[in-house]
């Protein structure tokens, strides 16, 4: 996403650029695609004469729409995407918060690192290293959390280098040798006064307070000093 207002919008205009019986092509598109963590979006794609489900959607630098039937498309018509908003925006939610729970581990846990997270609509995971967590210390990130949203901080997106990333942030929270090192300009997103800040190309929301109450569902032990913690939110649980 180019913004994080841009994550609000759930529709837009485009010309189908490639199709097959089971998807379609798009010279530019607003379906967030299968990847960092991330589900896809879904919705709709509809034309003068007919819509089709998008049902599955992947791809970095060329975006393929799974849309699983017969549609009849063909290179040239224009189209409007429809996005499913409440998808969308559960998505949102689940990644920020995920932002916020990894921000607080690393601050309270002697920098207890995020290597890995799964972002769905009902419930969410995030995988810690190297800790281990008893009830207390969940008790305390969550709590932590809770109250966090309830401060409604501000959650905004930027365009950085690495270098004026690691200046405000150790590469160790950020996981910066996780990303290519081709890769110079990197899209964060900052929660607060730095509260988090993160390099992310997912989607978000504009304050915490639209996250709404994190639950705690459990925790795992992933081998290796890697703990895995899920959550839901208030409303999610369905």
């Amino acid at each position: 996403m180019e913004s994080i207002d841009a994550c609000y919008l759930t529709e837009f205009e485009a010309t189908v650029t490639a199709a097959d019986e089971d998807t379609v092509m798009l010279d530019r598109s607003l379906f967030y695609p299968l990847g960092g963590g991330q589900n896809w979006d879904t919705g709709k794609i509809s034309w003068q004469s007919g819509e089709v489900v998008v049902n599955e959607v992947r791809g970095r630098g060329e975006v393929i729409h799974h849309v699983g039937e017969d549609h009849g498309l063909t290179e040239g018509e224009s189209v409007i995407g429809h996005i499913d908003w409440e998808r969308r925006h559960a998505h949102m939610r689940m990644h920020t918060a995920q932002h916020l729970v990894s921000g607080i581990v690393y601050e309270l846990y002697d920098g207890a690192r995020t290597v890995g997270n799964q972002i769905h609509v009902n419930r969410s995971r995030i995988d810690f290293k190297p800790i281990r967590f008893d009830e207390e210390m969940i008790e305390n990130t969550f709590h932590k959390a809770n109250e966090m949203v309830e401060s409604n901080l501000e959650v905004t997106d930027a365009v950085m280098t690495r270098d004026e990333i690691n200046a405000i942030m150790p590469p160790d929270r950020t996981n910066m040798d996780l990303l290519p090192i081709s890769v110079k300009q990197l899209r964060v997103i900052r929660i607060g006064d730095n509260v988090d800040l993160c390099p992310c190309a997912g989607t978000h929301v504009r304050e915490l307070g639209e996250i709404g109450t994190l639950e705690y569902l459990g925790k795992k032990n992933k081998g290796k000093g890697t703990t895995r913690v899920s959550y839901t939110l208030d409303g999610c649980e369905s």
